[in-house]
């Protein structure tokens, strides 16, 4: 590679990582081919639609696929044999019985990609990965293909979706773990055109950069079911959440971020991620303490807003339709996985009720986690004749609802809000009993 070619770049695995990494490398000018196994999702992206839902995605990859920089393959030998650089971003699942992490894909990808490199190649795990996988991918590697000169570095990523194309381009900081100087040189080309715009390039030890990604989930994680918790309390003791959270979020060592009181953390990371840390840290005799509680904390929150609901319905639910606001771990994806809205629901189908939804991106994949519900075309939809409407998640098309002709629909105008999106005093003067989260619950 002279300093005048564009790099060439393999990004292994076109899931939701793979797919927004792969589509802004191409917009730095790079070239790159995203590979999947999938023929389904690469014959979609080829036919020039985008499988994930996330604002912006669409539309550099139709540039960048015009402009000749980004293409899909469903053959990982051949892309690989010209790569300069490789990425590794499959999925790591939680793994069934244990909740270790699943590095099944991570290492299948590896011996395939070690097998096909031609020249010294780099290759960088971008899938979230335990301390150790890198010496672990290193060591097969160096055993198995000892004539193959490859230097193996972890680059997780830190995107939110929803904001995953300007967390990209915009990030707080590139963690980039190798000590080999030529991979250093490399992944300095790769992130040049960030460089530029003095985005921080962090560069550690493999190990210290794998541990970044969890501790930093964790933390996160940790940050909403402290708040969540102060929410409880709210309720039991009659302050307002959301003022204690900006009043302690002033102060610049705590900050305002992810201190939003609602039905816990869901999505593709902080499950998954918080629990690979516990077991991580139990094999290794040194417990994460707060990070076990965090997450039984979380997991008991989700089925306690169903009871909630419940008791806003005057502890019974049976034979009463149920309007839910939003399906989606957050707003701004179609990301089912582990959404607060799978066990609010149940708990109330448990409780014998008849749940109608909507969600504006959400629904196709919620019918794959979901129980018998019934999905609507729009809020009012679903509203009509409901016993109670509950948001769930905060889409912005929620935030301006006419809750004038949502009373009019409602069978009880009572109005649940997990996300407190609205001022108690608006709700309350259009007749509705509202139900916040750490704020006193006020009944008409």
């Amino acid at each position: 590679m002279s300093g005048n070619e564009p790099m060439r770049i393999v990004m292994i695995g076109s899931g939701y990582v793979g797919l927004v990494s792969g589509a802004c490398l191409a917009d730095f000018g790079h070239h790159v081919t995203c590979v999947d196994k999938s023929a389904a999702k690469i014959d979609a992206l080829e036919a020039g639609k985008v499988p994930i839902f996330e604002p912006g995605l669409d539309t550099i990859i139709e540039h960048n696929r015009t402009a000749g920089r980004l293409d899909f393959s469903k053959e990982l030998a051949t892309s690989v044999a010209k790569a300069d650089v490789v990425f590794i971003a499959v999925g790591t699942p939680s793994r069934r019985g244990d909740g270790h992490a699943d590095l099944s894909y991570v290492y299948a990808a590896a011996r395939e990609i070690a097998a096909a490199v031609s020249g010294f190649t780099v290759v960088v795990t971008k899938s979230t990965v335990p301390v150790g996988t890198g010496d672990e991918i290193e060591r097969i590697f160096r055993e198995e293909f000892p004539e193959k000169d490859i230097s193996v570095v972890s680059n997780p990523e830190f995107l939110r979706e929803g904001a995953a194309i300007t967390d990209f381009k915009r990030p707080d900081r590139i963690v980039i773990g190798t000590e080999e100087p030529r991979a250093i040189e490399i992944m300095r080309e790769v992130y040049r055109p960030l460089y530029l715009n003095e985005a921080p390039l962090y560069f550690c030890e493999r190990r210290t950069s794998e541990l970044i990604k969890y501790a930093a989930n964790a933390f996160l994680a940790m940050k909403i079911t402290f708040i969540n918790e102060i929410a409880d309390l709210c309720e039991q003791i009659g302050a307002d959440v959301q003022k204690v959270a900006k009043g302690i979020g002033m102060d610049k060592r705590i900050g305002d971020k992810f201190l939003h009181a609602g039905p816990g953390y869901g999505g593709s990371c902080f499950p998954k991620d918080t629990l690979a840390l516990v077991k991580t840290a139990q094999d290794h005799d040194s417990p994460v303490r707060l990070i076990e509680t965090t997450v039984a904390i979380n997991d008991n929150r989700k089925r306690a807003m169903g009871r909630k609901v419940i008791a806003a319905c005057d502890g019974n639910v049976r034979g009463k339709k149920i309007a839910i606001l939003g399906l989606t771990f957050k707003p701004n994806t179609d990301d089912m996985r582990d959404a607060p809205s799978i066990t609010i629901i149940q708990a109330l189908l448990d409780g014998g009720a008849n749940v109608h939804a909507f969600d504006p991106e959400g629904m196709e994949m919620a019918k794959e986690v979901i129980g018998p519900i019934t999905y609507g075309n729009d809020p009012y939809e679903i509203a009509e004749g409901a016993d109670a409407v509950v948001i769930v998640t905060e889409w912005d098309e929620f935030r301006a609802l006419d809750l004038k002709r949502m009373k009019s629909l409602v069978k009880t105008p009572t109005i649940v809000d997990l996300r407190n999106i609205y001022p108690v005093a608006e709700v309350i003067k259009h007749g509705f009993s509202y139900f916040a989260i750490g704020k006193k619950n006020e009944k008409k």
